[in-house]
């Protein structure tokens, strides 16, 4: 049975605690689902699908994106999509067979090590009380989630995802401008395919953000829909890691972040530190989780860049 197996087994899971609390002598550690390259433990299948769910939560793009399992495959994963053509047909007739066109975009996805310290000290790790699943569980959903998405939006693709600010990989620029204008967002709005439109969502930050709630058309109406926080019907989504509104910067991105994969390489784990922090009576964890991420289509997501 491969590791990925055994995390799923019941026996594992008390094993794995065991090791965690750096208790000796209450029961053999995990012998499997050890990884000798980085020294950790994969985590139990229920603490990893609980991670996942706080992750889902504290990680806006997880919430956006299309998140991909690939822990079995090769380290290149080919994401592939194309454009679809369909025409009606009378009954006899000969179906239309198109050249010239892509069968399919493909990008490479590979792997990145995202790593995560946290340290406690060793009366609440031994404490009955101390539930530190929990503990766990909030501390690196949390900085997880955090790291996360700073990746998928301003990531260089140099030991970390492609972000959808990236010059060459990235969303493509649909409007280019001197200042925030109404006519600027309409345009973005625009500038983005029907098909890709109608899953929209907009990504700006708190400041654009606040900008943005002041325009007005013309006749003196509010673009922003106060009552529900979207834009031209569609949901507003803010996140710190978008620029501001300079010279340079590109403050917001609008279109269907579906197509920007998340993919999973391998399950997350974990080691303990002991020797470090023994001194002060304390224990560290270091987690590590193995991801890329992409957009795979460039045109479905598009930026305003501003001059």
């Amino acid at each position: 049975m491969n590791a990925i197996g055994y995390i799923n087994q019941h026996e594992y899971e008390p094993r794995f605690w065991n090791m965690a609390r750096c208790r000796s002598g209450q029961g053999d550690h995990p012998s499997t689902g050890y990884n000798t390259a980085s020294g950790t433990y994969a985590l139990p299948a229920a603490f990893g699908k609980k991670l996942e769910q706080a992750l889902s939560q504290e990680s806006l793009f997880r919430g956006m994106a299309t998140v991909i399992r690939a822990y079995g495959n090769d380290y290149t994963l080919y994401a592939k999509d194309t454009d679809d053509l369909a025409q009606f047909v009378e009954e006899g007739g000969l179906i239309p067979v198109y050249d010239g066109i892509d069968d399919f975009t493909i990008s490479k996805i590979g792997g990145h090590k995202l790593a995560v310290f946290v340290k406690l000290d060793e009366d609440f790790v031994n404490d009955a009380g101390f539930s530190m699943e929990d503990y766990l569980t909030d501390r690196l959903g949390r900085n997880f989630g955090r790291a996360e998405d700073k990746g998928f939006i301003t990531g260089s693709g140099v030991h970390e995802p492609i972000g959808i600010l990236h010059a060459d990989a990235g969303a493509e620029v649909g409007v280019t401008t001197g200042s925030l204008t109404y006519d600027d967002v309409i345009g973005l709005y625009f500038s983005v395919k029907p098909e890709y439109r109608r899953n929209g969502v907009w990504l700006m930050n708190d400041k654009t953000a606040l900008a943005l709630r002041t325009l007005k058309d013309a006749d003196g109406n509010y673009l922003w829909n106060s009552g529900n926080d979207t834009l031209l019907s569609k949901p507003v989504r803010v996140c710190e890691f978008m620029p501001d509104s300079i010279p340079g910067n590109k403050p917001i991105a609008f279109g269907d972040f579906s197509y920007y994969w998340v993919v999973l390489r391998a399950p997350f784990s974990l080691r303990t530190l002991t020797e470090k922090f023994v001194l002060n009576d304390q224990i560290g964890y270091l987690a590590l989780e193995y991801l890329d991420g992409k957009l795979v289509r460039r045109d479905a997501v598009k930026v305003l860049q501003m001059k």
